[in-house]
């Protein structure tokens, strides 16, 4: 296999991982399962879920405050495994270009090197979301780590599948840049409502509590950081701090998806070819999305359309990457 193949046999393999990851990570928050390993990077002291009568004594004498749950321990240990697969793969990448580069074969990819740090920071939050009792702060920055890795991961991919320089039609990347940063500002609000366990805080829509405007306490809902040693298992604001968190997502929802509409209908009016299949693409994730958000409100947050949701979101800013991609002009084997 050749040089390029093998880097992208080992770029889809790291994105598809990074995917799971984020869907994984999704299911066990969504769960009640973040504590189900109540220390790291083991289980209970193990690599394993412990397993027996024996072992799973020791383990509740070791952790009397976190007695063994063994689905809950398996959900846990099993997105770590992807994780650190993934974190595997990134090595392998960044040993692959500096082994080149020292071979003089070609140029260094900083972005290798980038993700490289990226992945072991987020091994870092992933081990205070754990020791830090599901701290809202710690937990949000580990999903947009994870959402982070997986765009970079993703512009990488397809660079080294569509090398060809494109043809810019006029079209101005940096509005689909604005979008992606939205888009990143929305799933850290769902990712704060999620920690805060906001999300059933209404449970009607349009309306909140039959209310346009109900009561609401922005600043108890965005005070960031709070004391150490609070367990946030469950949640700790009062229901007008999370009536204010909710709201707050479902406002930014209601502007992502104007913003959107707009950028789409630009790119299908002036893009080239790729740019208007790109943004078809994007309006698909978003109609989606959109539904799926209205669906956990009425539904009442079944776990599968919650875990959906935050699938569907990493799709949604993946899109816009490849939205962005196809609005360059410049020659794609020089940027990745």
């Amino acid at each position: 296999m050749t040089s390029s193949k093998t880097d992208l046999f080992l770029l889809v393999l790291a994105t598809a991982i990074a995917y799971v990851v984020i869907v994984l990570g999704a299911y066990v928050r969504l769960s009640d399962a973040g504590l189900g390993c109540p220390d790291w990077p083991g289980c209970y002291g193990k690599l394993i879920v412990p397993e027996g009568p024996l072992a799973i004594e020791k383990a509740n004498q070791a952790f009397p405050d976190r007695p063994v749950e063994h689905a809950a321990a398996w959900k846990e240990m099993v997105h770590r495994y992807a994780a650190s697969t993934l974190g595997f793969i990134i090595l392998l990448l960044a040993l692959k270009n500096w082994l080149a580069v020292l071979r003089g074969e070609r140029h260094f990819l900083p972005s290798r090197t980038i993700l490289l740090f990226l992945v072991l920071f987020q091994g870092a939050l992933g081990m205070w979301t754990v020791t830090l009792l599901l701290k809202p702060l710690i937990v949000d920055a580990h999903l947009l780590g994870g959402m982070t890795i997986l765009s970079l991961l993703y512009w990488q991919l397809i660079s080294v599948a569509e090398p060809r320089a494109k043809q810019n039609q006029g079209f101005p990347a940096h509005w689909v840049l604005f979008a992606i940063l939205l888009v990143f500002f929305q799933i850290a609000l769902g990712g704060w409502t999620s920690a805060n366990y906001s999300a059933l805080v209404c449970t009607d829509f349009p309306k909140c509590q039959g209310e346009w405007w109900p009561e609401m306490n922005f600043r108890e809902a965005f005070t960031l950081w709070r004391g150490l040693g609070v367990d946030y298992e469950g949640g700790v604001l009062d229901g007008a701090a999370r009536t204010a968190i909710h709201v707050s997502h479902r406002v930014g929802a209601l502007i992502t998806f104007f913003v959107l509409s707009g950028l789409i209908l630009f790119a299908l009016g002036r893009g080239s070819k790729a740019v208007k299949i790109s943004a078809l693409l994007v309006a698909v994730v978003l109609i989606v999305q959109l539904s799926l958000g209205i669906a956990n409100v009425l539904l009442l947050l079944p776990l599968p359309v919650a875990v959906a949701h935050n699938g569907v979101a990493a799709l949604l800013l993946i899109s816009l990457v490849n939205l962005l991609y196809f609005s360059q002009s410049t020659d794609r084997q020089a940027i990745y």
